[in-house]
């Protein structure tokens, strides 16, 4: 239980592409839930849809808000006022392609809901201390002083659940582990935790670096991309509406960016889903062996997200070729939707997977406390049962959706 007697949170997730709104009660029951593309609608439209799962529920006492990116202002969960929101308003530019939709949800709910506390759950927060090291990019003092070039990470809500579910399989403190976390989904990243602490990712700036991703490139030559624009005239704009939209997964198979399909096309003898696979799962080895160097030891390997979840072939390619991290193949497949250790008895690195999307258990509820002090006096029974909501419901990280949206098409994750 988050809260007895507290009354209902309503949980706000709006992505690039999709809108799921979820209320609950403080017996974590759901009494309405709402999935649509109506972020990217009107903000008269998305004002219906709200008040639509309002009724449709108990009127909330809190609301919960995921944002991808709080750039580098907001380093805590918080709670939004005008001047929270028009710092969120300066990282949107950071994210474009999430961060704007969920401003505007978040501006139609306060004004629907004006009453009730608001709160932004933020993914950069979990690598808020990245070190300097691993933070910074070696580009000119001005660039990142003046623009603030950074590296950011993503994922941030899904990582905090992870991380303090493999803890307990693992029968350890998080503050005494050393993981490698994979987050493969729509979109995908890795992430070195040390004590508990982020201090490694692959995603930077943005969530286009680091893996490849379903319709994501994730890193390429930035000499690459500048001869693209000087020796082919390709424009800023074209360049990343291609890098986000028609690359990764999609752009190597040619037919799909869903895992699930290149694995049944690739049995079937189709060459290009092959080399789709190839590429993802040995960039998935490489960032995974890249966080572990953050590491002094490699206690175990995590898996979260959709494809780290559901496709036992991209885990078992995976394991099975970093055997210079003591990772080995022959892995089981977990019972669907429960947090398993699935590598054999006694290995000498645990391969854990831990599932997201279920609201009972995703990632945000370990956020509360981050921020339950900051809340005032009267309403700090509220806050702690928002934080705790909004933290164990949000599905995606940029890249997880719930299950009912999952088994239909990955391609919408962020």
């Amino acid at each position: 239980m988050y809260g007895e007697g507290i009354g209902p949170v309503l949980v706000v997730d709006a992505g690039s592409s999709s809108l799921h709104l979820t209320v609950f009660d403080e017996h974590e029951k759901v009494l309405a839930q709402r999935d649509s593309s109506a972020a990217r609608a009107p903000s008269d439209d998305v004002r219906r849809f709200l008040r639509q799962i309002v009724e449709e529920g108990a009127p909330p006492v809190a609301v919960g808000h995921r944002i991808v990116h709080g750039g580098a202002e907001l380093r805590r969960h918080i709670l939004v006022d005008d001047g929270v929101r028009a710092r969120l308003d300066r990282a949107a530019d950071l994210a474009p392609l999430h961060v704007p939709p969920a401003l505007t949800v978040l501006d139609a709910a306060r004004e629907l809901m004006p009453d009730v506390p608001h709160v932004a759950c933020l993914d950069t927060v979990f690598h808020a201390s990245l070190p300097a090291a691993a933070r910074e990019y070696a580009v000119p003092a001005a660039w990142r002083e003046q623009y603030g070039l950074r590296r950011y990470g993503f994922h941030g809500l899904s990582y905090a659940w992870a991380l303090v579910q493999a803890a307990e399989l693992l029968g350890c403190p998080a503050e005494q582990l050393h993981l490698v976390i994979a987050h493969l989904g729509g979109g995908c990243s890795a992430c070195a935790v040390r004590d508990g602490h982020s201090v490694d990712t692959t995603m930077g700036f943005t969530p286009l670096e680091g893996l490849v991703m379903s319709h994501r490139s994730g890193s390429v030559d930035p000499g690459a991309l500048t001869w693209l624009q000087s020796r082919h005239d390709l424009s800023p704009d074209d360049i990343d509406d291609e890098l986000n939209h028609r690359s990764g997964l999609l752009a190597l198979s040619g037919t799909s960016d869903d895992t699930r399909d290149l694995v049944r096309s690739r049995a079937a003898g189709d060459g290009r889903a092959a080399l789709a696979l190839d590429v993802f799962t040995h960039h998935c080895r490489r960032g995974i062996a890249a966080m572990a160097a953050s590491l002094d030891r490699l206690d175990a390997l995590v898996f979260t997200g959709e494809i780290g979840e559901d496709q036992p072939e991209v885990r078992e390619e995976v394991c099975s070729r970093l055997t210079a991290l003591g990772l080995k193949g022959g892995l089981r497949t977990p019972t669907a939707g429960q947090p398993e250790i699935i590598s054999e008895p006694g290995a000498v690195v645990p391969v854990v997977v831990v599932p997201t999307g279920k609201p009972s258990r995703s990632p945000a509820r370990h956020g509360l406390s981050c921020t339950a002090a900051e809340a005032p006096a009267s309403p700090r029974r509220t806050w702690i049962a928002l934080s705790t909501r909004m933290l164990g419901s949000c599905p995606r990280g940029p890249g997880q959706e719930p299950r009912c949206v999952r088994d239909h098409d990955r391609r919408e994750s962020d």
